[in-house]
């Protein structure tokens, strides 16, 4: 199954996919609010904004599955995420990304190794996922990668379109 094929919901309820964002690289993100990593969203947004226009976009996925660090609804974390952190990239409802109930769309990235060559579940909040323009999994970041850190950026960069 390619990961185009996977469906989703946005934060407010709409069916998307990520075939919505064919021909862009992505970072997929599994976010929360009430996290001592939160602070990465101003980070994340700034990668947004510095590559958004050269077929680049953060997806948030908020996830309350570590220490209920996301407890809001939908509307409380879109007002929170733009109130407190200017975040213009897309979010999408939450999601289990590790158990039984892990999202078809976790399913899939987690099969990928880190730079370590370790596989498996989501460690915590804001780990990272790189697919490439091309819907490939180009790389798997860990939750105390910042989003700008040399690694990501390069890795972004090299993934780029055109």
């Amino acid at each position: 199954m390619s990961l185009y094929d996977i469906p989703l919901r946005t934060l407010t309820g709409e069916p998307a996919s990520l075939a919505d964002y064919r021909g862009k690289a992505l970072l997929v993100v599994n976010v929360a609010s009430k996290c001592g990593l939160t602070p990465q969203y101003s980070g994340l947004e700034r990668l947004q904004q510095r590559y958004g226009d050269r077929g680049f976009s953060v997806l948030g996925f908020p996830s309350n599955q570590f220490a209920g660090q996301e407890p809001g609804t939908a509307e409380e974390i879109a007002t929170f995420c733009s109130a407190t952190y200017g975040v213009s990239f897309p979010l999408f409802e939450k999601t289990e990304v590790n158990g039984a109930d892990r999202h078809p769309l976790y399913a899939e990235l987690t099969g990928t190794e880190d730079t370590e060559g370790t596989a498996g579940d989501v460690q915590w909040n804001f780990e990272k996922f790189l697919i490439d323009a091309d819907g490939k999994v180009a790389g798997r970041f860990r939750p105390r990668t910042e989003p700008e850190a040399a690694e990501l950026v390069t890795a972004i960069e090299a993934v780029l379109p055109g």
